[in-house]
């Protein structure tokens, strides 16, 4: 009997109807959050860019980026929780749950003391990294602390959004959270257009932290009946904290990852090329959102499927999600290659170009990024992460350290810190797929066999748009929205019939038919 309900409970949370519903709402939710942080950083960057000038423009990428890196000393209990509950959503244990919850900001308590010296440390030299003149120390160092705050803030106001995404909920905050970019990047130009510099940017970046912690938790009260803090024993503390560690290495991997390119540029090279190198992967880096839209909205109900031991299922949702993120990253890579010149020229100056070459390298180190974290995504699901934490951190080091002589020996500029960042992450590219082939019992013979043909079609969609870019160019909005929407149709058509399989194409058919149904 007992094992007959765990069936039907089972049968009823990870119904396809069920997980694909979820899967579109949260996608559709992160979407408009990421297109509303689109369309703030479209505004904002270049009144940033007018107010503090190219240098400070590109200090304060730095060190964004730099105090960013101090993110896991922090602990990140949330990730950990997120795929703790991730993980467990089909029990309907209340005080796990909440002791979970309770273990995750106790967690977090524990790696203040570690946070805020490294932090300290990192601010303190900051200024003297990045070379600028004695006088503007004191404001860097400022800017500094008041992230490092934010940091710390952040490490608990993520807790309540952890159990919703956990619980498969992310959904819940559609459209709220976009209001909030619209209200921080507000609060930018405010702080640059009276004079508040770097100090006011970051003063703005931590109110926004605060009052996404505000809403995350009154979410999180309304629809999740089980929320609460329970207080946990010391052998759910210690478990939680070993989970937590790992998912804090990782979280250094991943900054490092996404932001030691920045770092680098900025210390090795200039903060020049830091501002235009930033310019430039603006879109990429939106498109990377996007795409990371549809791998967060899949994931909870992945693990799930993970957790109950679905795997058949499991290894069919992650093919899929595969398939989309390679297809929407490669159509707007090739588009970002047939226009990034055109774009930028429009929206804040042709300097700003760094050319065809380092734009190529730009576009194919995001693209290479994005098919790392659908299977990074998949494999935390497990709550098995120490190899690929290893893994990442090996990678991670490698990167930067290929980044850093190509920029500092060669000067090869932006070039040669996508260059270093491609060559680095090709040990994640490898080793991640065969761990998931082992995960979810994929022959490694299909995946080589996929990875060909969708390799041989981007191959062939970038060369001609790069081609392409050299001979087209248009001058006016009207013009490139049109010509963007005209070369995405196009590229659309070649990437699905040419990159994809038959059984890629009829399983993302059927989806795209469910949602729409279940809308």
């Amino acid at each position: 009997m007992g094992t007959r309900l765990v069936t039907r409970v089972r049968s009823r949370v990870f119904s396809d109807g069920s997980l694909t519903k979820k899967a579109s709402l949260n996608s559709v939710a992160t979407g408009i959050n990421q297109g509303a942080r689109a369309l703030v950083g479209f505004v904002v960057n270049p009144l940033l860019l007018r107010y503090l000038g190219d240098v400070s423009f590109g200090n304060w990428q730095v060190v964004h980026r730099l105090i960013g890196q101090t993110n896991p000393a922090g602990g990140r209990p949330s990730e950990a929780l997120k795929w703790f509950i991730a993980h467990r959503q089909s029990s309907d244990d209340v005080e796990m749950k909440r002791q979970a919850v309770g273990s995750a900001i106790v967690v977090w308590l524990i790696f203040i003391p570690v946070l805020l010296p490294i932090g300290a440390v990192v601010g303190w030299f900051a200024p003297i990294w990045l070379d600028v003149p004695p006088a503007d120390h004191d404001v860097i160092r400022l800017t500094a602390a008041v992230l490092v705050a934010g940091v710390l803030v952040m490490g608990l106001t993520n807790i309540p959004w952890a159990s919703l995404a956990g619980e498969n909920l992310g959904y819940k905050r559609m459209g709220i959270t976009a209001a909030f970019e619209f209200v921080g990047g507000g609060l930018m130009v405010v702080a640059v257009v009276f004079g508040a510099g770097l100090v006011g940017l970051a003063v703005a970046t931590v109110s926004v932290t605060l009052m996404s912690g505000v809403l995350y938790l009154w979410l999180a009260r309304i629809y999740i009946p089980w929320f609460g803090v329970a207080r946990p024993d010391v052998p759910a503390v210690r478990k939680f904290l070993g989970l937590s560690w790992w998912f804090l290495l990782w979280n250094f991997v991943t900054r490092m990852t996404m932001g030691g390119d920045i770092v680098v540029l900025g210390i090795a090279g200039s903060a020049s090329q830091v501002t235009s190198y930033s310019l430039t992967r603006f879109i990429p880096l939106t498109i990377t959102a996007s795409v990371a839209s549809v791998i967060f909205g899949m994931a909870p109900g992945l693990g799930g499927l993970i957790g109950a031991g679905e795997m058949v299922r499991a290894a069919r949702v992650r093919s899929e999600t595969m398939a989309v993120a390679w297809l929407m990253a490669t159509v707007a890579g090739a588009g970002v290659l047939l226009w990034e010149e055109s774009f930028l020229g429009l929206w804040v100056g042709q300097r700003y170009y760094p050319g065809a070459v380092p734009t190529l390298l730009i576009v194919v180190m995001i693209l290479q990024l994005t098919m790392i974290r659908v299977d990074s995504n998949i494999i935390d699901l497990t709550l098995n992460i120490r190899r690929k934490v290893l893994l990442g951190l090996l990678s991670a080091a490698l990167s930067i350290a290929l980044a850093w002589f190509l920029v500092a020996r060669l000067d090869l500029g932006i070039a040669g810190v996508a260059a270093g960042f491609i060559a680095g992450r090709a040990i994640q590219s490898v080793t991640y797929p065969l761990m998931i082939g082992r995960i979810l019992t994929i022959p490694t013979s299909a995946q080589v066999a996929a990875l060909v043909r969708a390799g041989l079609v981007t191959a062939g969609l970038f060369g001609a748009a790069v081609a392409l870019s050299r001979v087209v160019t248009v001058e006016t909005w009207v013009g490139l929205v049109a010509a963007s929407v005209l070369s995405g149709v196009v590229l659309t058509i070649a990437a699905v019939f040419g990159g994809l399989s038959v059984k890629q194409r009829t399983w993302l058919l059927s989806r795209a038919r469910r949602v729409i149904r279940l809308r």
